[in-house]
């Protein structure tokens, strides 16, 4: 059987290049690695040089060459969890398994393994164990957990209480809470099934993009740019086919929308799809999911089997002779790159999940060198909104140049974390006000690549023209120190540098160890110089939007708290530098000599 493994996963998934991330998958999932070995018997079944296969299983976090249990816990180590006791479950993992982070127990049936940011910041701590995910996390719980694996060796069996709303609809079956705190008129509105998708056809392509165009919708993940110009783009470029990516890898720490708004309202994204397969003139869509929500995956292929069943996907929808369109669900594999859109596609092409030098934009030559639309899933639920109520309803909320509502995932020093569905223009006081979180000394706007603001700032208004999100807010109350917060956000980023280019590989490092002097109290002012063109030179020169913005947690503090540093920064004596340690100097020259004695 195992010698066939390689043979039948293919013969399942397919030899062309983009089945090569579902193929891993399924040897990861079923040997606990790929190993060079395998990788070698997948390069020669599906024609890909050796060398392409294992830089594919190295770039993506879920995959690996080294054997893992077949029980692998993936203990979410992210700064909110980081407050919420992180630090407690771990040991207490640790304690009970016998093992350190890293390491797979003797008897080889369960791996304790650290991972960022997986989705569940409302109810930290949290872990993935295999691919179901465990919330708000004890030490009591710990050891039932290692207990229970330890009888019997079935994480699903250790699922104890459902979640709200569909988390306990069987196809689902998680312990995992929507939290839907604050409902709003257009992506928590009312299910009005097919209603925007027979909008759409009653209008001509290009009428559906200029009602876009009137409703002034901008793209949901951050950057803002307009709906209906993408859109246009992609349907007057030139290609024999032409596609519609959904992005649904958020991974930026503390965003945790996507998951409740594709638990909830997966038929409102799958709409917003085909409306845009319409109006592109595209007949294939793609729906990329991050590997962290791939417990969500079987519940998504019933709802495209019903949308089938009922055609609203598939072949002459709604009657509409020729109109053929229809989505392919793609999986991630743990890795925060893939939620840049060049990235994201060279993932789903079966490459590692580097971005790509532009131009050309994906418009021009996106999925396969063909024009492609990338929209992430707020997007495509606002662009179903807009056929169904009309482009004015939608304008009219918001703000001129941000029009519409913002579905914001909020979490950390609050009472009340979860959803938030509030309209553009909103000051972030009352965003604090509505989720408990009015003693707050500072809040991460955007997750560690936006902006960290203070009191003084708390009148500033979410909207592209202020305060730009794609939905990440973390609320610090005063009691954090919000130096080791910049800590945990600089090796976050260091850690997901995918090293292309040196800018990016070598300033987060440098950041990094600027800031563990400064904490250390071996800083001086121009260490903190030194940072802060570490950090201007990434934001200048770093190929790609993460080490555009990996700089954001130095550059964006400093702005907020200009003497942010000063405290910890050591005194000058008699003009030398109290932060040079000529231990720590030597140290490594000693250990390389064995010691003091030659």
């Amino acid at each position: 059987m195992k010698a066939a493994l390689v043979s039948h996963t293919v013969a399942r998934h397919g030899s062309d290049a983009p089945a090569l991330m579902a193929v891993l998958r399924d040897i990861q999932s079923a040997e606990g690695c790929v190993s060079e070995a395998r990788q070698h018997e997948v390069a020669d079944a599906m024609h890909l040089r050796p060398a392409l296969v294992r830089a594919f299983v190295g770039f993506y976090s879920f995959l690996t060459e080294r054997p893992q249990g077949r029980v692998v816990i993936r203990l979410c180590d992210d700064v909110v969890d980081r407050m919420k006791g992180y630090d407690r479950v771990r040991h207490s993992f640790e304690d009970a398994l016998g093992i350190a982070v890293g390491e797979t127990t003797a008897d080889g049936t369960v791996t304790l393994e650290r991972t960022p940011c997986i989705g569940l910041c409302d109810q930290a701590p949290a872990a993935l164990i295999n691919d179901i995910p465990f919330t708000e996390l004890s030490s009591d719980r710990a050891w039932e957990i290692v207990r229970g694996l330890q009888e019997h060796g079935d994480p699903e069996r250790l699922v104890t209480r459902m979640g709200d709303g569909r988390n306990r609809h069987p196809r689902i079956h998680a312990m995992v809470n929507n939290n839907v705190q604050h409902q709003g008129p257009f992506i928590f509105g009312p299910l009005n099934r097919g209603e925007a998708i027979r909008k759409a056809l009653s209008m001509t392509p290009f009428e559906v993009i200029r009602t876009l165009k009137t409703a002034r919708l901008r793209g949901r993940g951050g950057a803002g740019f307009p709906t209906g110009m993408k859109w246009e783009f992609t349907r007057v470029a030139r290609g024999a086919r032409k596609f519609i990516v959904c992005n649904a890898d958020e991974g930026e720490p503390g965003t945790f929308k996507d998951r409740v708004i594709l638990t909830e309202f997966p038929d409102r994204v799958l709409a917003g799809m085909t409306i845009a397969g319409y109006a592109l003139g595209a007949r294939e869509g793609l729906f990329y999911l991050r590997g962290e929500y791939a417990y969500l995956r079987d519940y998504l292929e019933s709802v495209l089997e019903q949308r089938r069943a009922d055609n609203l996907i598939g072949r002459d929808i709604l009657g509409r002779k020729g109109f053929d369109f229809d989505v392919e669900i793609r999986m991630g594999a743990g890795s925060y790159l893939c939620g840049e859109e060049t990235a994201l596609l060279n993932s789903c092409e079966g490459l590692p999940g580097d971005a790509r030098d532009r131009p050309p934009f994906p418009a021009e030559a996106g999925y396969l060198g063909y024009p492609t639309s990338v929209n992430n899933v707020e997007t495509l639920c606002c662009v179903a909104k807009i056929l169904e109520r009309g482009p004015a309803t939608f304008a009219e909320q918001g703000l001129p140049e941000s029009a519409g509502t913002k579905v914001l995932s909020i979490s950390g020093d609050c009472t009340r974390p979860g959803i938030y569905e509030v309209p553009f223009g909103i000051e972030l006081q009352e965003v604090l006000e509505l989720s408990g979180g009015t003693d707050a000394a500072a809040v991460l706007v955007g997750g560690p690549s936006g902006a960290l603001v203070g009191p003084d700032g708390f009148d500033r208004r979410i909207s592209f023209e202020d305060l730009a999100t794609g939905g990440a807010l973390v609320v610090f109350g005063p009691q954090r120190d919000l130096l080791e917060v910049l800590r945990g956000y600089a090796d976050f980023f260091a850690e997901e540098s995918c090293g292309y280019c040196t800018p990016c590989r070598i300033g987060t490092q440098l950041i990094q160890e600027y800031l563990a002097r400064i904490h250390a109290g071996r800083a001086d002012r121009q260490d903190v110089e030194g940072m802060i063109r570490a950090a201007r030179t990434m934001k200048r020169s770093s190929r790609c939007g993460l080490g555009q913005t990996a700089c954001n947690p130095i550059l964006k503090t400093l702005e907020s708290f200009p003497g942010f540093f000063d405290g910890w920064l050591a005194e000058e004596t008699n003009g030398t530098r109290g932060a040079f340690d000529l231990e720590e100097a030597v140290a490594e020259s000693r250990a390389l000599r064995g010691g003091d004695h030659v």
